[in-house]
This record gives structure tokens, C-alpha cells and sequence, in this order.
């Protein structure tokens, strides 16, 4: 793998995001039930989403949420959603994707970022626990509620 690097989502990017592979049994992981609910009433300003390349190439999908007011804490702030193409998993692309948005949540002031997962077989609940994230709770549809401290 050459280089990674991070940069906004884009109209030039957003396309190769969407057509991101999975490795198969993936698909059933991809957004908790409450995510996207919680996504519905979001507001825009809130969203961090990044986009990660391998030189040119579109390897992987990041989506942060920083909302400090936001009822749940869980949601205030969040890794809403990773996405990593199926050819790259396993090379440190999610991992550099997390890196980069607690660097964000740091710079923001925040101490602690959450993320949400469904438990099962190649789900990603081994990356999140291997990454540093830890389980703190549980939602009303079964999800785990993770959380990582942003040193």
C-alpha cells in the first residue's frame, strides 16, 4: 500500500464511496438500525465525512458526528460509519480512518468518541475491540455501545 491520505467527501469521490466492495457476510453490518434512524434527524453541519485514498484510489469511507448537544450521548460524538473496499481491509486503512477522526474529536475538545455495532459473525466487532474501543452499553435493538478515550 502506498501512501493513505484523508481528504473531504467530494462530488469526485462520492461515487467511488458508493461502489466500495465488502468481503462476503459483510453487508448485514453495514449501518445499526439506530444509526439510521438517528441519521434521519442529524443535522448536516454536524457530519465529518472523509474519504480514504491510496494514492488515487478511493479505499475507504469514513463518517464522524460531532453533535455536543445531542440528547444521547452516544450520539454527541460518534463514529457513524466506516466503510474499507474488501481489497484493503486488513492493511491499516481503518485504523488510519479512526486515528484521523479522533485527531478531530481532539482538536474539537471532545474526550470520548462512541461507535455502535451489531455482534456476529464478520461483523466488526474484533476490529472496534482490537482498535481500543470498549463496550459501555447496550441499545434498545441489541446493538453494543462502544467507546474509545481520545488521548
Amino acid at each position: 500500500m502506498s501512501t493513505l491520505r484523508i481528504e473531504e467527501l467530494s462530488a469526485s469521490t462520492i461515487v467511488a464511496v458508493n461502489a466500495l466492495s465488502l468481503k462476503p457476510g459483510q453487508e448485514q453490518f453495514i449501518t445499526p438500525a439506530s444509526y439510521a434512524a438517528a441519521a434521519a434527524v442529524t443535522p448536516l453541519d454536524s457530519a465529518w465525512q472523509r474519504v480514504l485514498l491510496d494514492g488515487d484510489q478511493v479505499v475507504g469511507f469514513v463518517h464522524g458526528n460531532f453533535d455536543p448537544d445531542n440528547a444521547h450521548e452516544e450520539f454527541r460524538a460518534c463514529l457513524w460509519r466506516i466503510n474499507v473496499d474488501a481489497s484493503a481491509q486488513g492493511r491499516g486503512v481503518g485504523r488510519y480512518a479512526v486515528d484521523a477522526l479522533l485527531a478531530e474529536a481532539k482538536r474539537r475538545g471532545v474526550n470520548r468518541v462512541t461507535v455502535l455495532w451489531e455482534r456476529g459473525e464478520q461483523g466488526p466487532e474484533e476490529f472496534f475491540l482490537r482498535i481500543g474501543f470498549k463496550p459501555v452499553g447496550e441499545t434498545p435493538y441489541g446493538e453494543v455501545i462502544g467507546a474509545i478515550d481520545v488521548d
